[in-house]
């Protein structure tokens, strides 16, 4: 259980589940032991915030374990978003914890925000890699675009109306391309701190993604793709205590076990703070 998840599902505002699929990952593996390293590491921490003056404890948080993942994403993303879809109907915010960035689709499908907030170190914009449209890689394009990339129905997901992707320091040539639509907002690492999100936001309903490899590996090594010349940890808290009072929605993903527990620490830390955040927003 996520420390201080105390509440029960009936009375819960916010709604901790695992998502640990682990298949697409394209250098090191371990994000399927992601959500359990958040929990553990988020062990520690005092239930005090100082600076919002809440306990973690009376946020009404409720943790639902892992929706364990199998070897078919797109089956997998569909019973996820259901899942996920429970909790929204339940006027409860989605805290997932990751598991790969993959996941951040299902999410978005069921939460159906106006925009998407996205702290990574990749622009994640790729119509597939090596042929697979269910990957980390794609998963921007994805929540952009709408649905899943097999769906032709009428009945299928909507995009959402703009992404920010802060952070991002790499892409492929591609990427870029579709990164220049209109759509699409990239803020590079060194501008993320003055970057005026909140009139990006401008009211919108909103959803926030962190790949923990916004981070530079230095402070976050336990990742899949590590990218040095990331941002610093208060960077990261400063955008999720920015975006939280306009999210319906967060997640932290991929995290792996490659190393002494940084990466699943400051995840743990972010997921607390988005809490902290959005409930003293909420007063």
């Amino acid at each position: 259980m996520f420390p201080g998840a105390t509440a029960s599902r009936d009375d819960a505002a916010y709604v901790v589940v695992g998502a640990p699929l682990d298949l697409s990952t394209s250098f090191r593996p371990g994000t399927r032991f992601g959500p359990e390293r958040i929990r553990r590491f988020a062990r520690p921490f005092d239930d005090y915030d100082r600076r919002t003056d809440l306990h973690f404890s009376d946020c009404s948080v409720h943790d639902h374990g892992d929706v364990r993942a199998w070897d078919d994403a797109s089956e997998y993303l569909a019973w996820l978003a259901g899942e996920l879809r429970d909790v929204v109907a339940d006027d409860a915010v989605p805290l997932v914890l990751g598991g790969e960035h993959t996941v951040s689709a299902a999410a978005v499908e069921a939460v159906a925000p106006e925009v998407f907030v996205c702290l990574d170190a990749h622009l994640d914009l790729r119509r597939d890699l090596d042929g697979n449209e269910h990957s980390h890689a794609t998963v921007t394009r994805r929540i952009l675009d709408g649905g899943d990339p097999a769906d032709s129905s009428d009945d299928a997901a909507a995009g959402v109306e703009a992404a920010v992707v802060l952070g991002a320091r790499t892409g492929s040539p591609e990427e870029w391309d579709r990164a220049a639509a209109a759509d699409v907002t990239v803020v590079a690492p060194e501008d993320v701190a003055e970057f005026d999100l909140r009139s990006w936001l401008d009211g919108r309903t909103a959803y926030l993604s962190v790949d923990v490899d916004a981070a530079d590996p230095g402070f976050a090594p336990g990742t899949g793709t590590p990218e040095p010349f990331g941002l610093e940890p208060r960077v990261l808290r400063d955008v999720v205590r920015t975006v939280a009072p306009h999210a319906a929605g967060f997640d932290v993903v991929e995290v792996n076990d490659r190393d002494d527990g940084q990466a699943a620490s400051l995840a743990a830390k972010l997921c607390r703070e988005f809490v902290y955040s959005h409930a003293a927003g909420r007063e």
